[in-house]
């Protein structure tokens, strides 16, 4: 709901509607100003319906309940009385407007009350964003691909490995460190002979550590890339310098980002992953009873993870298509309003991995430019979702948001009266919520209806002669 609408409520929900005169200004093909003009007489009972609603709810000392003076109680709450008449003026004006117009908002963007006093006429006028004309293309059989579902011999063959390594043993090796090794190593590095606790005094960990592990040439790298394949065919003791190159851009520690780093290691002890055998035991942990057993919970854990990855990819696909095809101008304040939160979640997310404020304020331009570009295409493919729903007959039911209650349960660790609570208390959420499960079966129509063709993974692909 508009953030208007919170401040005046009676826009959301007036007891009537007033005989107004409406101008209706088009500023764009998505904005339009409304100016209406209320005569005097309208604006003085308004004032005075307002007034005759306090006197049924005012104590005032020598009074039963409701029967103080008027007079008396226009001046008690003249404040109160104020603010009130102004918001039923302006929100029973904006709605006869909409009501006369038939106007299709989507955003009140800003209201100019002008002066509203008893006995005197008025003007508001209220700026909205309108929902554009949307001529939807044909939506049915877009086309969609999809991998195929069955896992592999190799893929179960991998699974179970990962399965020995997690609950691996790791024993001192006498020996050079191979791949696969955790070493436990001391190192300190230096950019162009400069210490890099000088450049990044607060991130130690990029500087001079006197102990930690790293795997040798580990699928997974460290906080430094390349180091753990720079001390492969070391031994406890021995020494060397890894030469490391920063990628650019770099968000653990932007100051390295794109340099060119040398660290003087030194290696403290090297331990060899040893993996369990496949017996009883392993199977048991694994709650099966032999490695068939083990084999078919992997299978069908691997084929239920790859329906959902083609049903998510086909999702994108659908979505991706139908905003290639729609041409229209989103509404600015839509567009603005999703800006925000695009960036809003990329800067949170970047704060986590340490990327700090300078940084992004060097790139403002940046990713404000990319923030609109995103929220453009995807205000438009919300807009089309919402005309496909319209057309579908498709709506939310109690239902749907019991199951959304129950998956935010989950997935916040809360209880589920708590957060069906602050729905009901917060109307603006609730609807926000009703509209993101609407787009969900919009995008879940087009899926059902698109055409699927089946493509080997690229990974899988024969090399080309």
């Amino acid at each position: 709901m508009p953030a208007y609408v919170e401040r005046f409520p009676s826009i959301a929900n007036p007891s009537e509607s007033f005989p107004v005169n409406i101008q209706v200004n088009d500023l764009s093909e998505t904005r339009k100003h409304l100016v209406i003009a209320l005569e005097p007489a309208e604006v003085d009972a308004e004032h005075q319906a307002v007034v005759a609603e306090f006197v049924k709810m005012a104590r005032l000392p020598g009074f039963r309940p409701g029967k103080a003076p008027a007079a008396m109680v226009a001046k008690r709450y003249a404040k109160e009385i104020g603010d009130e008449f102004r918001q039923k003026v302006v929100g029973k004006a904006y709605q006869s407007a909409l009501k006369d117009q038939k106007i299709d908002v989507l955003n009140v963007v800003n209201v100019e009350p002008g002066t509203i006093e008893p006995g005197a006429a008025a003007s508001v006028t209220v700026a909205v964003d309108v929902r554009p004309e949307i001529r939807l293309p044909e939506y049915t059989g877009l086309p969609t691909e999809i991998e195929p579902v069955e896992p592999t011999e190799k893929e179960i063959d991998e699974i179970v490995e990962g399965l020995r390594a997690e609950r691996a043993d790791f024993k001192v090796a006498d020996r050079e460190s191979r791949k696969g090794d955790f070493v436990k190593l001391a190192y300190e590095g230096n950019v162009e002979g400069k210490p890099i606790l000088e450049i990044v005094p607060d991130k130690q960990i990029y500087g001079k550590v006197p102990q930690t592990w790293e795997e040798v040439e580990g699928s997974q790298e460290g906080v430094i890339p390349g180091l753990g394949k720079g001390i492969a065919g070391l031994k406890t003791g021995e020494k060397r310098d890894v030469s490391v190159a920063y990628p650019d851009p770099f968000p653990g520690a932007p100051a390295l980002a794109g340099k060119a780093a040398t660290y003087a290691v030194e290696v403290l002890e090297v331990r060899e992953r040893v993996l369990p055998p496949i017996d009883a035991d392993f199977f048991k942990a694994h709650q099966v009873d032999d490695l068939a057993g083990l084999r078919s919970q992997i299978a069908i854990r691997l084929k239920f993870q790859k329906e959902q990855r083609n049903l998510q990819a086909q999702r994108r696909q659908v979505t991706d298509a139908l905003g290639s095809k729609i041409e229209i101008i989103p509404p600015d304040s839509l567009v603005e309003a999703e800006s925000q939160s695009i960036l809003r979640r990329f800067i949170e997310e970047n704060m986590r991995r340490g990327v700090s404020p300078e940084q992004f304020e060097k790139d403002k331009k940046e990713l404000v430019d990319g923030a609109r570009k995103s929220a453009v295409n995807r205000v438009k493919i919300q807009l089309a979702l919402a005309k496909i729903a319209e057309n579908e007959k498709l709506t939310v039911s109690g239902e749907d948001l019991e199951r959304f209650i129950q998956r935010e349960a989950m997935r916040t660790n809360e209880k589920p009266a708590r957060i069906a609570k602050e729905l009901t208390k917060n109307r603006e959420q609730l609807q926000s919520v009703q509209q993101s499960l609407l787009f969900d079966k919009a995008v879940d129509f087009l899926v059902s209806k698109a055409t699927v063709r089946t493509v080997t993974p690229k990974a899988e692909q024969p090399a080309q002669s």
